[in-house]
């Protein structure tokens, strides 16, 4: 009841670690920074010559400036109302090729 483990409203609040509903700015910028170094880094291997799998899935995928703002901040999920989730939402989204989603969505 009294001293180091009294209960109070920060104990009482929840999870420490909040994740904010939308993405700030800053955030957006350096997802877009994030996507150009990895389209950077796919041309760079195309261009060196080399051929295997991975380079050929790689190359399928859209590119950062054709990519839709919708497709950039947001992936698909079943289980949301629109049937869209906030790209941050995702566990380890910043080490993810987020960049497809089913047809239609």
């Amino acid at each position: 009841m009294f001293g180091a483990f009294r209960q109070t409203q920060t104990v009482l609040g929840g999870l420490v670690w909040k994740t904010p509903w939308k993405l700030s700015p800053t955030r957006k910028a350096n997802a877009r920074k994030r996507l150009k170094n990895v389209d950077a880094v796919i041309e760079a291997v195309r261009a060196s010559g080399v051929e295997c799998g991975a380079l050929t899935k790689a190359l399928a995928l859209p590119k950062e400036h054709e990519m839709s703002p919708r497709d950039k901040y947001t992936v698909f999920t079943r289980h949301a109302r629109g049937y869209r989730k906030g790209i941050h939402k995702v566990p380890k989204w910043t080490r993810l090729t987020l960049r497809t989603n089913p047809t239609g969505f």
